[in-house]
């Protein structure tokens, strides 16, 4: 894809906006799935397969096992979303975002890279998973010191 066709030059119509709009909102949740939804989910079923506080390996198994595939299906069904996306924008870039102090006064050119929509996606995810983590690090886990 050359760098004249890796973003739209005109702008969409109103509903095809807010369909690109809903499209990336549902990228973003299924990537965040990965993070949090898809292994938290799988851990509470393999708590509810034992039968014992300590068990064996079945129910490792199954949370191993089921966080795998699922994450392969919510990879496949991000991938679908890009297409959709891409069906409704023509293109499945970002346009570049490059503050005007940034650039150079000899910068005439278009940026020679783009964002992909996936890409931006995965950054996202990973970015407001890291920020939740530290919240909750800094915040809401309390000290592992017993109180004295």
């Amino acid at each position: 894809m050359d760098s004249e066709t890796a973003t739209h030059l005109q702008p969409l119509s109103p509903l095809r906006g807010m369909a690109a709009s809903a499209v990336f909102v549902l990228m973003l949740l299924g990537a965040l799935a990965l993070w949090t939804a898809i292994p938290l989910g799988w851990i509470w079923i393999g708590s509810k397969v034992a039968t014992t506080q300590f068990p064996a390996e079945g129910p490792y198994a199954v949370v191993a096992v089921g966080i795998i595939l699922t994450i392969i299906a919510d990879a496949w069904l991000i991938g679908r979303l890009n297409a959709i996306y891409e069906r409704i924008t023509g293109t499945n870039r970002l346009a570049p975002m490059r503050p005007n102090w940034l650039k150079s006064m000899r910068d005439t050119g278009s940026a020679p890279g783009t964002t992909t929509v996936v890409e931006a996606v995965m950054m996202g995810s990973v970015l407001l998973a890291g920020l939740v983590l530290v919240g909750w690090f800094f915040l809401l886990a309390g000290s592992p010191l017993p109180d004295q």
